[in-house]
């Protein structure tokens, strides 16, 4: 199948746009590898340093002729998505000795929680934990002893920043290593009904903490399809994977065999071989269109309309909103995943997954299938589901219909077949009978500024609001007025002073059952903030991200109460119904005293500096533009 028409003309303005900063970042990576700290370059007091604790690698290390893996690693034991992590280093030193290599754990990154810290202080410094965990990563890989790279991380700022940081030594093959989401608990439908009942006063606390301890109740990542869940998506469509490694349970054989395939892999691309696949090559202008694409046909985190432009431009690849929004008009969303469908990202894989996904938007030509990926074979090999294989090579003969045509990894306990039916019609579609015709994330543009919909979260009955204005610069004031009865009415309520120069742009998720409850009541309601909502975007109209944000001098700054807005998703408006002559008279609100304390004020550098979000919303990205041209 040929490229879509709108996939080919966005790649191409993609292409056209970042020609300069792409050629400068392809001649840093070219200096780095010839020119740059490695092993071998190394004194030997480095040296001795670098391995010194090494152990049975020691010898081999020291030698120098096998490469040696470092280990990123975002472990920690307080949060269910990170916490297999934790033996996965010893496990990825015994499968690099199996193919002659080693590996070392080059260095730790933060990885926190918006799940824990979602309507608390530690919430201001999610975003910044992405650029805190890029820098992490740079320092780890610093030391100049690795020919390649594992990085383990899942979760929300966690992918992004791994892979900013880690594109600075984009000379390097590296792969991300899932760990895979948590066994299904309570259905969502049971889940958002605790919660609406809570925020209505119908239900307790205790009842509340029930429902979200069967809803989050073991090790692994969440299962609704929000930021984490979509990081994993996207790391399959770049091609960053192994095939099929997203949505395997931790703890399982099959997701251990997947580690190995990866450790393998990783032995099998570095710089000395015939296959050499550096990170900053196979992440180019066709994945970062590749990952846009994921994000629509499966209804994705909005968290991303920021993340894959702050991949993209450590890179040397501009990517904006205008190339999401004209994706989103030609790509259909074929996945239905929580919240925009029932099932969560178990019932996802099981129905077919991300191998159903990629092969059908290859089929009708809606993905970018010669993408250099990390795994032999291009994004045609990702349109295959993985599988153990107990014994040795079984003829093909002796194999269900199914499963012929199987490729099998070099060790034979893993296969791979394609997925070409959907397993579940209420999960996946063919792109010829989609959930809907669109990407579902929109655009909208106006005298507000630029910001983003995501109406596959929306029924189309809702896409457009029109109604008095009432404005809030702190989320928990809307929720004062929301239990005093002040918002019982038709209402856009405006949440400003949230972007990153103000306050790190936490995300407003707690907001969503209070609105959600005023909707079920018949008022039109809708949000309007340069704030983030949660990557599990819910139900209720939002036009996020709004930029410039408020404390920049945009214009939501101006906007008074009772104010009448007009938000359509329909004609892609985001409008302050008010005379030009007006608005450009009135002064803008004042921002509020900067908070202290949960260590907010150490971030305050990179909020002083950080990009508007349509840029990444990144202090440490708009500074290396400025003073480097990349």
């Amino acid at each position: 199948m040929s490229l879509d028409a709108a996939v080919s003309a966005v790649t191409d303005r993609v292409i056209a746009r970042s020609a300069a900063t792409r050629g400068r970042y392809l001649d840093l990576i070219a200096r780095e590898r010839d020119q740059g700290v490695h092993r071998p370059h190394l004194a030997c007091g480095n040296l001795a340093h670098g391995f010194a604790a090494a152990g049975e690698d020691k010898h081999a290390i020291k030698r120098g002729h096998a490469m040696n893996i470092g280990i990123v690693t975002a472990y920690n034991d307080m949060l269910s998505a990170h916490q297999p992590y934790g033996r996965y280093p010893e496990q990825i030193k015994i499968f690099a000795r199996e193919v002659g290599a080693t590996a070392q754990v080059a260095g730790g990154v933060p990885a926190m929680c918006d799940g824990v810290t979602q309507g608390q202080p530690g919430m201001e410094l999610s975003l910044f934990s992405r650029d805190t965990i890029a820098l992490s990563t740079a320092v780890a890989l610093s030391h100049g002893m690795f020919e390649g790279a594992a990085l383990l991380g899942i979760c929300d700022k966690i992918v992004p920043g791994l892979l900013i940081g880690a594109l600075r030594f984009g000379h390097l093959p590296m792969l991300l290593v899932p760990g895979g989401p948590m066994p299904s608990g309570l259905p969502n439908k049971e889940k958002v009904r605790i919660r609406e009942a809570y925020a209505a006063g119908e239900a307790s606390e205790e009842d509340l903490l029930e429902g979200e301890s069967a809803s989050y109740h073991s090790a692994g990542t969440c299962t609704f399809y929000g930021t984490a869940n979509s990081n994993q998506m996207m790391m399959e469509v770049m091609g960053l994977h192994v095939p099929g490694a997203a949505f395997v349970n931790p703890g399982t054989r099959l997701r251990q065999e997947l580690t190995r395939a990866a450790v393998h892999r990783l032995a099998g691309i570095g710089w000395a071989g015939d296959d050499y696949r550096p990170l900053g090559r196979c992440i180019d202008e066709k994945a970062i269109v590749n990952a846009a694409v994921g994000l629509l046909a499966t209804g994705g985190s909005t968290n991303h309309a920021i993340h894959i432009p702050a991949i993209a431009r450590a890179a040397g690849i501009l990517f904006d909103w205008e190339d999401l929004d004209r994706l989103s008009g030609a790509v259909p969303m074929i996945a239905s995943v929580y919240p925009s469908g029932p099932g969560d990202v178990n019932q996802f894989h099981a129905a077919g997954g991300m191998a159903y996904v990629i092969g059908a938007l290859l089929e009708a030509g809606l993905l970018h299938g010669d993408v250099p990926t990390v795994w032999e074979g291009g994004l045609a090999r990702y349109a295959k589901e993985p599988a153990l294989r107990d014994a040795g090579p079984v003829p093909a003969a002796h194999l269900p219909a199914t499963a012929r045509g199987e490729e099998w990894t070099p060790d034979g306990n893993l296969a791979w077949h394609p997925v070409r039916v959907s397993r579940n019609s209420e999960m996946l579609r063919p792109v010829s009978d989609p959930f809907l015709p669109d990407g579902g994330m929109r655009l909208v543009t106006g005298n507000l500024g630029r910001a983003t919909f995501k109406t596959s979260a929306v029924t189309r009955d809702r896409w457009s609001i029109e109604a008095p204005a009432r404005v809030f610069h702190e989320q928990d004031d809307v929720l004062a007025a929301y239990k005093a009865g002040e918002l019982e009415r038709d209402v856009i309520v405006v949440v400003r002073f949230q972007g990153p120069r103000a306050n790190g742009m936490p995300e407003l998720h707690k907001l969503t059952p209070a609105l959600g409850v005023l909707q079920q009541k018949g008022f039109k309601v809708a949000l309007v903030t340069d704030g983030r909502m949660s990557g599990a975007s819910g139900k209720v109209p939002a036009a996020i991200h709004v930029s410039p944000e408020a404390f920049a001098g945009g214009p939501i700054a101006k906007v008074r109460d009772g104010d009448i807005i007009r938000l359509c998703a329909n004609r892609g408006d985001l409008e302050l119904l008010l005379d030009r002559q007006e608005l450009a008279a009135r002064d803008a609100a004042p921002p509020p005293l900067a908070h202290l304390g949960t260590g907010r004020e150490l971030f305050a550098f990179m909020r002083d500096g950080a990009s508007e979000a349509e840029a990444g919303g990144s202090a440490m990205l708009a500074a290396m533009e400025r003073d480097y041209g990349l």
